[in-house]
């Protein structure tokens, strides 16, 4: 049976409240159970346990340790051989900080290891890193994935890494590195004139070369080796639309004119839109332009239509349009392929619909984000999009201004509705 933890049960302090303990008061953990260590040493090398005779080479103990944490996670112990001898370490401090180092600096998302010093009679000391594997994917610094198979660490293949993908926390998906992409795919239109907003007299087409600027500039990209690999986020934002739209074809957003006011009506003209998110936002504001008003403010009540065959034009708060179609560029969990973006424009409302987890995410969050407390998915890219520096002039609030100023112009409430791992909004207009 696997092993994964080596803590006696008896202690009654659990994992999570130890790693919080340990990071407020920057102490290590009280020291491990012997027995239940060495009971976990004689059973050998498996899944879940790795050992060490010392830490002499910091990059492979980082792929052990992204491995460990990939497989749902595990123990690494320090000072005993492959025949299962305790050898000890010489310095245990050491190799204590070394490794809290490698957590926090080499591995992606960082680990937050709980590290035991085990003292045996002999004098001997030996080092145990226990680790979980909450926030999978885990990358090294260089941009690689590995997992364990039985005793072995092995580097991810498309498919292991798209079941990590799959399983992995919406949050993260944003940061994976994209091997189909090079600097070639980016528009450096778009990028040097972003640059160009912070860099006043200056010539940053000069200055900078694309991997470079992204990568360390804008912490969108990863190397390893001698290859450059953008992440979702870098792609997103500045790649050129043609790139995105052939390797990227999840990314797309379709967008539906229905003559009627629900989905079992008709569609007049469908259209899926796709790019880097400055063209992609352009384009969906321009699909709802065409079969909507957009305005700043409400004016004067228009006369009624009753005696037109053609359905009158619906008004809408431009400002809530604006914002509706950001969130959900924003708010979209990219991990979920199969569940596109869709943005339906009826005889009386526009319907924004996201993939969105609902597992862990409603009922609670779906009412605190009515009172602005939000879970945004893609904080990278949000930090970027919502800058005017990228292109776009934003109205800011979220959701609570949509709900107010929506229902303040067309006197109707916005319905919101959240299940299937989709987020829907509808907002109604004013005849």
């Amino acid at each position: 049976m696997p092993r994964k933890k080596f803590r006696n049960s008896q202690r009654h302090v659990s994992t999570a409240d130890r790693s919080f303990q340990e990071y407020l008061s920057n102490q290590p953990a009280p020291l491990s159970n012997r027995t239940e260590l060495i009971r976990l040493i004689r059973g050998g090398e498996d899944t879940y346990l790795e050992l060490k005779v010392k830490l002499s080479n910091p990059e492979r103990i980082s792929q052990e340790i992204v491995a460990l944490a990939n497989t749902g996670g595990g123990t690494m112990v320090f000072g005993v051989t492959d025949q299962l001898r305790i050898e000890g370490v010489r310095n245990p401090e050491a190799v204590q900080e070394e490794l809290g180092r490698l957590c926090r600096e080499e591995v992606y998302p960082p680990v937050l290891p709980l590290i035991d010093v085990v003292a045996f009679d002999s004098g001997r000391r030996i080092v145990a890193l226990e680790i979980s594997g909450e926030e999978r994917p885990y990358r090294t610094k260089e941009g690689r994935f590995y997992v364990r198979v039985g005793a072995e660490k092995r580097e991810a293949d498309r498919e292991v890494l798209s079941r990590l993908i799959g399983e992995s926390r919406p949050l993260r998906y944003e940061n994976i590195p994209l091997p189909d992409f090079d600097a070639s795919d980016f528009d450096d239109s778009l990028l040097w004139s972003f640059a160009a907003e912070f860099d006043e007299g200056g010539r940053p087409g000069e200055l900078y070369r694309t991997e470079s600027f992204l990568k360390k500039d804008l912490l969108l990209a990863v190397s390893t080796g001698d290859r450059f690999l953008p992440t979702v986020a870098g792609v997103l934002l500045f790649a050129k639309n043609e790139s995105v739209s052939q390797k990227l074809p999840a990314a797309a957003v379709v967008l539906r004119r229905y003559g009627g006011k629900d989905a079992a009506s008709s569609v007049i003209e469908e259209k899926v839109v796709n790019g880097n998110l400055l063209t992609v936002f352009e384009e969906m504001l321009g699909f709802v332009e065409r079969y909507c008003d957009l305005r700043k403010h409400k004016g004067a009540q228009r006369e009624s239509g009753e005696d037109s065959p053609v359905e009158r034009r619906r008004e809408y708060h431009l400002y809530s349009i604006t914002e509706a179609i950001s969130n959900l560029l924003l708010h979209r969990d990219l991990a979920l392929l199969d569940v596109p973006s869709t943005v339906s424009v009826f005889d009386d409302a526009v319907e924004f619909s996201n993939p969105r987890r609902t597992n862990g995410f409603v009922p609670p969050a779906s009412r605190a984000i009515r009172f602005g407390i939000t879970q945004r998915v893609n904080p990278q890219i949000a930090s970027i999009f919502l800058r005017r520096e990228y292109g776009l002039k934003l109205p800011h609030g979220g959701l609570p201004m949509i709900i107010k100023q929506s229902r303040l112009f067309s006197e109707r409430r916005v319905d919101i509705q959240t299940a299937n791992d989709i987020f829907k909004l509808k907002i109604y207009g004013r005849t």
